[in-house]
């Protein structure tokens, strides 16, 4: 009887809600403090984006919504288990030369970026866990299971697969619990096969630095093509936001930031260049915009928006290099001495809502251009036609969440 690993990410993205006016942070000092070795902001970015695009060709013309932080760190953690060229095909997937680098590293810097987020902040609700749900009939590696528990911080519950209705339901009562209900009924299917259920949450709520009055907020029309017009409910503000226009890729970048140290990016393509935004997204890119944002006076006009994803990532990942582990040449003899076993299934379910209250390679010659206020009135910068979001934790420059806004 071949045993199957089943392996399920979650994450809830943000609710935004109410705050006061202070731009103290100053991004521009922050990103010479970039961590190199931090999780790698080069390779979770990289990874990031990669991923954005697999997403992106599977189901285009959709939103998409998905924490690159969560399928990230699930990747790590699963890498822990694998053996041999499954191994390297994952630790490779996530950007690592395993030649290069000592796997060690990765996992430290997973650890210390855990520890990191997890400290308490002013106006953020941020709560990052992972648990492990095994069987009690099946031997899990006991250095597994320390590693987890060490570098991941992961929870260990015994959970009865012989009974699948059962163990789904401890399963997602404790994903519900920890998502503050937000993300129900995570595991669809479960059979007497499952040997083990490893799951990642994240549960983002933040407010903006400073809200939008909902009473100048006005239905307008937003293009989701050249075809097809819908009425969306517009916010507006005027403020001092951090923005930036970056003639190479064709696009608007508005930072707007949050109280607890996140911010939220809004990429706005010109129109006609979604498509040329997309493919030139990567770490060296946001590197470069961190460095030149500066604060300016404008008129922001932005969409309020929900959307949900929710992705079979084990259809996705194989397009980034990461395969093996989902076929019978599986090699998860780290995680148990049993020789059949292999990932079933990997989900991955995210969801963001924006409101007033708050909540989310350029060619060499490449130049960027910054807006600048206008002596007399102030820039206005509408977002009504389909854009990028991306949420991001300041002193690490992690993304959180990454998406693409084409229907609100």
């Amino acid at each position: 009887m071949r045993l199957f690993f089943t392996l399920c990410l979650i994450l809830l993205s943000p609710r935004v809600a109410s705050l006061g006016r202070d731009h103290s942070r100053e991004w521009r000092n922050r990103a010479k403090e970039l961590p190199g070795a931090a999780m790698g902001s080069a390779r979770s970015r990289d990874f990031a984006f990669n991923l954005y695009r697999a997403l992106v060709s599977a189901d285009p013309g959709q939103n998409i919504f998905f924490s690159p932080l969560s399928i990230s760190t699930s990747l790590a953690m699963l890498s822990l288990g694998a053996r041999s060229h499954t191994k390297t095909q994952i630790l490779e997937g996530l950007g690592l030369n395993p030649q290069k680098t000592p796997e060690e590293k990765l996992h430290k810097s997973f650890q210390q970026l855990l520890q990191e987020l997890s400290r308490p902040r002013d106006g953020l609700q941020l709560s990052l866990g992972n648990a492990l749900f095994t069987d009690p009939q099946v031997s899990i590696q006991d250095t597994f299971l320390s590693a987890m528990k060490a570098l991941y911080l992961a929870d260990s519950f015994p959970s009865n697969f012989g009974d699948p209705v059962g163990a789904k339901k401890q399963i997602n009562d404790y994903v519900a619990k920890e998502t503050k209900g937000k993300i129900v009924d995570l595991v669809k299917d479960l059979d007497s096969n499952s040997i083990m259920v490893m799951v990642n949450y994240i549960f983002f709520k933040a407010k903006w630095e400073t809200s939008f009055n909902s009473k100048d907020t006005q239905e307008k029309d937003f293009h989701v093509s050249a075809e097809t017009v819908v009425q969306v409910p517009m916010m507006s503000q005027e403020d001092v936001y951090y923005c930036l226009q970056d003639r190479a890729l064709s696009c608007v970048v508005v930072g707007v930031p949050y109280q607890g140290n996140t911010t939220a990016l809004f990429i706005l393509p010109n129109v006609g260049s979604m498509e040329q935004v997309e493919n030139g997204l990567n770490e060296k890119v946001l590197r470069k915009w961190f460095k030149i944002f500066r604060r300016s006076q404008l008129r922001l006009y932005l969409p309020k928006f929900s959307i949900a994803g929710s992705y079979q990532l084990e259809k996705v990942l194989p397009k980034l290099g990461i395969h093996e582990v989902f076929t019978s040449q599986a090699d998860l003899s780290g995680i148990t001495n049993h020789t059949n076993i292999q990932v079933s299934e990997m989900v991955h379910k995210a969801m963001v809502e924006v409101d007033e209250s708050g909540t989310k390679s350029a060619a060499a010659t490449g130049t960027v251009i910054m807006l600048r206020s206008a002596h007399m009135t102030f820039p206005r910068i509408v977002f009504d036609r389909p854009f990028l979001v991306m949420i991001v934790e300041d002193s690490t420059k992690n993304i959180l969440f990454l998406g693409k806004v084409t229907h609100p």
